[in-house]
């Protein structure tokens, strides 16, 4: 089989499509034909060494996936045929940018008949942060105001649908060529970050979720009521943060994703109700790696980037 692998930390170009044996599965875990390989941000930090949650090279990236079970030994919960989605084994390495994975059952999900492998690969990361952050952390529920920051990348895309399927009212920061995107989401109102201040434009937040970073999460509590939450994948364990919020009667979650079969079933549920799409800016074949991460490179993107087999 292919895989991408690098042995050295650095740009885009140290990603390589080089040949290997395929994985053998353990008991309770499935070996997947893969069809789509979802992208991340993370990775491409990973990659240029800015994050060593895989230690140094050589390594294989990727988590986000979409494909074919080709067998699974012991495991009842698919069979060979199945059409399954997930993201395994994170944090741990995955070693998902491969035509071939090795990947515990209970990781996985049976892909909706509505989304194609494509879809369903930029879905899983994604997704169950959004969903991880909403709905198990801060419990968003009718009548409460939602503020996304980003709210068209792709955690933020997501984010939007699941707050509006879960009632909330729902405000996102987004640059001026986002607007129509997001507001198709269902945003009921949009901020333009470059030109208006968020904290001037945002008042009485229950609930903001920040996938932006920088000093965003410090500037958020000018926004919130009394004893609201947020909620950031960016800044999970900054101490300094966590205790200013403390100190103001506010609820600091920090979220660190991982695999979750209730959450994406709650993902799949939405999906099949219509209330959930996934948006994809741009796909690339699997050897063009190189490439597809010049373009994970640039940031301010909308939706998803994946690789195709």
């Amino acid at each position: 089989m292919r895989v991408v692998t690098q042995h050295t930390l650095g740009g885009p170009e140290v990603l390589t499509v080089v040949d290997a044996p395929e994985p053998r599965p353990l008991p309770t875990e499935v070996l997947v034909r893969v069809k789509a390989i979802g992208l991340n941000p993370l990775e491409a930090r990973l990659r240029a060494g800015e994050f060593p949650l895989l230690g140094r090279p050589p390594f294989v990236l990727g988590w986000d996936i979409s494909g074919v079970v080709e067998e699974g030994p012991l495991t009842w919960r698919f069979r060979p045929g199945d059409e399954v989605f997930g993201m395994p084994l994170f944090p741990r390495a995955a070693n998902a940018y491969a035509e071939v994975v090795a990947a515990p059952a209970l990781h996985l999900a049976h892909k909706p008949p509505s989304l194609s492998h494509i879809e369903a690969a930029a879905l899983p990361i994604a997704g169950l942060t959004a969903w991880q952050g909403l709905v198990d952390l801060a419990a968003v529920t009718e009548g409460h105001r939602v503020l996304i920051h980003g709210g068209g990348g792709g955690v933020g895309h997501i984010a939007i649908q699941i707050a509006k399927a879960r009632g909330a009212h729902v405000i996102t920061t987004a640059g001026p060529n986002k607007r129509s995107f997001v507001e198709a989401l269902g945003a009921d109102e949009v901020i333009d970050y470059t030109t208006v201040d968020f904290t001037k434009a945002a008042r009485d937040i229950d609930v903001v979720l920040d996938t932006i970073g920088g000093d965003t999460a410090e500037r958020s509590l000018a926004v919130l009521h009394p004893g609201g939450r947020l909620v950031t994948a960016v800044a999970e364990d900054d101490q300094r943060l966590i205790a200013a919020y403390e100190a103001a009667g506010m609820h600091f979650s920090g979220i660190a994703v991982d695999p979750d079969p209730i959450a994406l079933r709650g993902l799949v549920d939405l999906v099949n109700q219509g209330r959930l799409q996934v948006h994809i800016q741009k796909t690339f074949p699997f050897e063009d790696i190189t490439e597809a991460h010049r373009h994970l490179d640039t940031g301010h993107l909308q939706g998803k980037l994946v690789l195709t087999i």
